[in-house]
């Protein structure tokens, strides 16, 4: 299948392309909004990648995974970005960024085994820390940080002051951030891009 659709590909098939298309965006959507949460920007580093996959089709090796291909592709759009604007985050934040961590950032699974990535490991233990907050914490974080709302509409929504929406953000990403790097201790940097 994978040698199949890179044959395809290679040779200009629209269908394959499109296939490819489908079956990745959704995920390569999600994983760039973990660095970038602006969805805009996000799909436009995306579609930078699918341009660029389609402009190098006729370099793909029969067996390689274009899956792995675009993560990685996105992977380095991200980073850069990242670098090239880093007026979004603190100097010592930037200072801080252990050369391990970007490593993990670049590890990827190329040995075609079926295996989440460390990224996606960490999503599913952030998933499980939301669950454990404090209910109203919880709900303050979700409609800050999951559905990208304005603190200024979490506290209309909820009926609660700016302060409050500000501690129970805080709270939450206090408490989250302590349960997640016990577990991903070399992860700090993924950690502070996710919780930002």
């Amino acid at each position: 299948m994978k040698a199949d659709i890179n044959s395809r590909l290679k040779v200009g098939d629209a269908d394959a392309f499109e296939d490819i298309f489908k079956l990745t965006h959704p995920r390569l959507l999600s994983y760039c909004r973990l660095f970038v949460p602006d969805l805009s920007l996000s799909d436009d580093l995306v579609q930078e990648c699918f341009m660029s996959l389609w402009e190098k089709r006729k370099t793909i090796k029969p067996n390689q995974s274009v899956e792995s291909l675009l993560f990685v592709m996105l992977r380095h759009r991200c980073l850069n970005y990242l670098r090239d604007n880093k007026f979004l985050y603190s100097e010592t934040e930037i200072q801080n960024v252990k050369e391990v961590d970007l490593q993990h950032l670049f590890e990827l699974d190329f040995t075609g085994i079926e295996r989440k990535s460390i990224e996606e490991e960490l999503i599913d233990a952030i998933t499980v820390e939301i669950e454990k907050l404090p209910e109203k914490r919880k709900e303050v974080f979700v409609k800050s940080k999951i559905e990208g709302l304005k603190n200024k509409e979490v506290a209309e929504q909820l009926g609660i002051s700016i302060k409050t929406v500000e501690k129970h953000l805080k709270q939450a990403k206090e408490q989250i951030r302590r349960e997640i790097l016990d577990k991903y201790p070399m992860m700090a940097f993924l950690i502070a891009v996710i919780l930002k």
